[in-house]
């Protein structure tokens, strides 16, 4: 044979070296016992099929009470209030709640809404909620009364609301683990509503990721604070009080609540200025663990007639524990608040805060009395300002068929 014949092109020599490569590691693998598998890659230890996900968590959209309420908190959050367009009139929202409870229920359990053109977004609903809310502007349009719980708050003196966070006839409340799966969905909901009305405003929030912390964790606020300490426990008799009503205190609806969404405004710069203990003589609580000064555990009960060696209370007359925290139980509040920030560009400094989200049966004897008490005299008052605020009634859920709010055109 010929020299030409019998020389190997460089480029088989280089095909055949990595071959030979492959061979050896394939040898490495398999004496691993990792080969055997077609996703060896994909099953070593800390990698993806290692974790578990939480992407196809599912939470019921059709039920005699809307979702998102008592489900415990998601990730992310994003509040929308819709102003109604002028001169729609009951049949026009009608459809509106039809279509948008249709696709909602859709979304919520991972199924694409309707003429959705990325349904591969709506794949993973990783505890998806949607929750309505209905404004003043929601019950004159289709020509019902104004119910108590819809009625915008008394003035209080430490607000400055500003109407671009304030207000609204129609609320959208979205929750999720996902910010992908939140962000399509308002996206498919909005496209939804966008014949019948107008973007007033959207405010969106934050707590920790899932997996962070253990399930049941209190939130912290941007102050460090354990925020919803003084929450009822999930089942109990005064939480299903508090929330949906009693024979005593009853809600605008059966199985209906109100929702009143304040955003607080923090300034993180002046609290950097103060001490730890100070902060602490503010709240009422220590930061660390969340305990009432009084106390050792987050959940331990203050006590609020405790003295110091000098004679002054444990817990100041004008910490936010005392002044939040009623003498008649029957003033609670359910809180699922979120945290919110923006970076100021050019300045490095940033806005942040809290959106927080109250429900109650009864806004006039259950909030109000303790927002008047924080008016009066809170020590927080010094960081905070009360920026947004608007009002919703929430109503019941409905059944497989129906739409939220389908008992008001009956």
């Amino acid at each position: 044979m010929s020299e030409r014949k019998t020389r190997l092109p460089r480029r088989h020599l280089l095909i055949g070296g990595a071959a030979a490569g492959t061979g050896a590691l394939g040898a490495a693998l398999i004496g691993n016992g990792l080969a055997n598998s077609p996703n060896h890659l994909a099953s070593a230890p800390g990698t993806a099929s290692d974790t578990t996900f939480n992407g196809d968590a599912r939470q019921p959209f059709y039920a005699k009470r809307q979702s998102g309420i008592e489900t415990p908190a998601q990730a992310h959050a994003s509040f929308v209030a819709l102003n109604l367009n002028p001169g729609l009139r009951a049949d026009g929202v009608r459809r509106l709640l039809k279509l948008i409870s249709d696709d909602a229920a859709k979304l919520s359990q991972g199924t694409a809404a309707l003429a959705d053109m990325e349904a591969e977004l709506a794949e993973k609903p990783a505890n998806l909620t949607i929750t309505f809310g209905f404004g003043p502007g929601f019950f004159q349009a289709i020509g019902k009364p104004v119910p108590a719980s819809a009625q915008p708050l008394p003035a209080f003196n430490i607000d400055r609301l500003r109407a671009e966070y304030s207000g609204g006839d129609l609320l959208l409340q979205l929750c999720c683990d996902d910010p992908i799966t939140l962000a399509h969905a308002q996206r498919m909901l909005l496209k939804d509503a966008r014949s019948f009305s107008t973007v007033r405003w959207a405010q969106s929030g934050f707590r920790r990721a899932v997996g962070t912390e253990a399930a049941g964790t209190t939130m912290r606020n941007l102050f460090g604070q354990l925020d919803g300490t003084g929450n009822s426990p999930s089942g109990s008799a005064e939480r299903e009080r508090i929330i949906w009503g009693d024979q005593h205190t009853a809600a605008w609806h059966p199985d209906g609540t109100s929702l009143v969404l304040r955003r607080i405004s923090m300034d993180l710069d002046k609290w950097d200025e103060l001490d730890r203990g100070g902060r602490e003589e503010s709240v009422g609580r220590t930061l660390a663990t969340g305990a009432p000064l009084t106390g050792n555990q987050e959940f331990d009960e203050p006590d609020f007639e405790a003295k110091t060696s000098l004679g002054f209370p444990v817990i100041a007359d004008f910490s936010h524990l005392r002044r939040s925290r009623p003498d008649d139980s029957r003033q609670r509040i359910f809180r699922r608040a979120y945290n919110y920030e923006q970076l100021a560009t050019g300045t490095g400094t940033t806005t942040s805060g809290l959106l927080f989200a109250s429900y109650q049966a009864s806004v006039a004897e259950q909030f109000t009395p303790i927002q008047k008490r924080l008016d009066e005299l809170d020590l927080l008052n010094q960081w905070t300002t009360p920026i947004g605020s608007a009002v919703f009634a929430i109503p019941p859920g409905c059944a497989a068929g129906g739409f939220i709010g389908d008992f008001l055109f009956s």
